[in-house]
């Protein structure tokens, strides 16, 4: 599969069966998300891999409407970064989660990115400060967001370009627009 078909099939999947992730495919989404680019190299990012179901039942309140799929997942990876090493930490973690984004699906995995920052737990808490409490990550650290995986239970259809809005390509100024 060329990558831009993996990019017109790649769906966030919320359902999952009850399987386990294999430990080698769990590797390889690790390492698409260590291998990731980062500015200046200087690669802010920590990952805490999750499997315990206990902990994935809890992580699963962390954000209000959008983490309950955490419970029904294999596996979760939280992307935190240290703030201070540089001021692009949270592109940086980006491209990590997209990285293992995709990873996941090349490996016929299904996943979701739980937006962690800037976010709320019901409880009144920030997302941040809920999975911190959970997961023992320091105080400096803050989090980017929570990538659920595990074996898709539902595979829904890929995109297809013509459903891409076109208008927002412009090309040399905004408002010009011409076929790519």
């Amino acid at each position: 599969m060329s990558f831009l078909d993996l990019l017109k099939h790649r769906r966030s999947i919320r359902q999952y069966k009850e399987e386990a992730v294999s430990k080698e495919a769990l590797e390889a989404i690790v390492e698409a998300g260590l291998l990731s680019p980062s500015g200046r190299n200087i690669r802010p990012w920590e990952l805490i891999v999750v499997q315990k179901k206990e902990t994935l039942e809890k992580m699963s309140e962390c954000r209000v409407g959008s983490a309950k799929m955490l419970a029904g997942a294999s596996v979760a990876i939280v992307v935190i970064a240290d703030p201070e090493k540089t001021d692009v930490w949270t592109e940086d973690c980006s491209i990590v989660m997209s990285n293992m984004h995709n990873m996941a699906h090349d490996l016929g995995l299904g996943s979701c990115w739980i937006q962690g920052r800037l976010r709320q737990a019901p409880d009144g808490r920030t997302t941040e400060e809920y999975l911190r409490d959970i997961l023992g990550y320091p105080k400096e650290y803050c989090l980017e967001a929570v990538l659920s995986i595990g074996v898709p239970a539902v595979h829904p259809e890929g995109r297809k370009l013509s459903e891409v809005p076109e208008h927002k390509v412009h090309f040399e100024m905004y408002g010009k627009y011409e076929n790519i």
